[in-house]
């Protein structure tokens, strides 16, 4: 991940749009985006400061307070699919993605057993 731009580069920026100066004129002096420009003059009159917020961080499973549902979905249908498991929590009103679905039940331990009635492609012996 990229560090954030000095604070001191950002003071001069802002500083230099206040005193009039355009966007576009104070990125090309200073180097950096004009979007970037744009937001820290933004947040300067919004906050008063032009640090940059704090990055990255663990953000908590949307699924965690359905944990209790998805558990005994899954132990009353086990050939529940993923996607099934997915359109039952939206019927709930629980939007996610596939890939939440399938993030939760792997940190949960909640595996899907393979169908075992099917032998495996590669494990019949040839005969010769």
């Amino acid at each position: 991940m990229v560090r954030p731009i000095s604070n001191d580069l950002r003071k001069r920026a802002v500083s230099a749009v206040s005193k009039g100066e355009s966007c576009r004129s104070v990125a090309e002096r200073f180097g950096v985006a004009v979007s970037s420009v744009v937001k820290w003059s933004q947040r300067y009159r919004a906050t008063g400061s032009v640090a940059p917020d704090k990055m990255g961080g663990h953000r908590k499973p949307v699924l965690d307070p359905h944990r209790a549902f998805i558990v005994e979905r899954i132990t009353e249908t086990p050939h529940l699919t993923l996607h099934g498991l997915k359109a039952e929590l939206a019927a709930r009103g629980v939007k996610v993605s596939h890939n939440a679905v399938w993030l939760f039940l792997r940190r949960e331990g909640l595996r899907f057993k393979k169908n075992t009635v099917r032998p495996r492609t590669g494990s019949r012996r040839r005969l010769s």
